[in-house]
């Protein structure tokens, strides 16, 4: 007679991956807005965790929640494990027949920057199928299913990563306001349009160039700068351009600089890739058109 006994079941693979993000972030918040889904699901997955361990993984306090002494210990095995899975996935993934480019990127950089180099890409390799995901936060490419991430940073850049340009800024307007725009006042006397993602760009260039703004933060807000960018276009007031990302609006005119004080903000616009193992021919075409320099970046 055969037997089928009951065989002793581990804890929910979510549980483990709510603990592995809470814990390396330090935050149910930051857990939560990575994996996707509310705090309260990420406690709740602990809660279980817990519960099948017979031990306290995290202590909570007033201001947060903080790693027991267990919880500690265990997580250098944590985030072995799922990176080891993160790369299982991705060279799974790399078996499919018809290959599928994944790219990452900052919606200014989505709706500005990239569409006409995809537009390139796509005449010289037709066979490529490209799909752009904007989000506001870089993705962890050694986990989330994506090939390649574009997004601006002030960290200095590190290993599998390109910095396509530094981030210049200066004011642009629609024509019609750049005569005004560029007299000693026009710049106190016409709104200043404010991103709400780079919130202090006015105040860093009016720092870097020289020139007193009497409220530099006291304009209309936007919450995407493409947005920003359109209502610039229209009169609205004067924006503070991103050279990377309003260079065709410049060549066609509908935009104007309005000063010839350029500053550097403290970012770069930077390609992050994935794992030289994991990069397909196709992957590697990609990143040398999106860097524009016709030879591969290094890993």
């Amino acid at each position: 007679m055969s037997l089928a006994p009951t065989r002793p079941k581990g804890p929910p693979l979510n549980a483990m991956r709510a603990f592995e993000a809470a814990a390396r972030l330090e935050s149910f918040v930051a857990a939560a807005d990575e994996l996707r889904v509310t705090p309260g699901a990420i406690s709740q997955h602990i809660k279980t965790l817990e519960g099948w361990a017979g031990c306290p993984l995290f202590e909570r306090k007033a201001h947060g929640v903080a790693l027991s002494q267990t919880g500690r210990t265990l997580l250098p095995s944590f985030v072995a494990a799922f990176d080891a899975l993160g790369s299982a996935t991705h060279a799974l993934r790399q078996k499919r027949p018809m290959a599928e480019i994944h790219i990452a990127a900052i919606p200014s950089v989505a709706q500005l920057w990239l569409p006409s180099r995809l537009g390139r890409l796509r005449r010289k390799h037709p066979h490529i199928k490209i799909s752009v995901t904007a989000m506001e936060m870089p993705p962890n490419l050694g986990r989330e299913l994506f090939d390649v991430a574009l997004f601006f940073q002030s960290d200095p850049v590190g290993m599998g990563q390109v910095a396509l340009e530094d981030d210049l800024i200066f004011p642009i307007c629609a024509p019609d306001l750049a005569n005004m725009a560029r007299t000693s006042d026009g710049l106190n006397a016409l709104p200043l349009l404010q991103d709400q993602t780079w919130y202090d760009d006015w105040t860093i260039w009016s720092n870097g160039a020289g020139v007193d703004l009497g409220a530099p933060t006291a304009g209309p807000q936007y919450s995407l700068y493409s947005l920003a960018v359109e209502e610039a276009k229209s009169g609205a007031g004067v924006l503070m351009g991103h050279a990377s990302l309003v260079r065709p609006a410049l060549e066609e005119g509908t935009l104007v600089a309005v000063s010839d004080r350029q500053v550097e903000s403290g970012r770069k616009l930077v390609l992050s890739q994935t794992e030289l193992a994991l990069r397909s021919p196709d992957l590697l075409r990609v990143i040398a058109g999106l860097a524009g320099k016709g030879t591969l970046p290094e890993a």
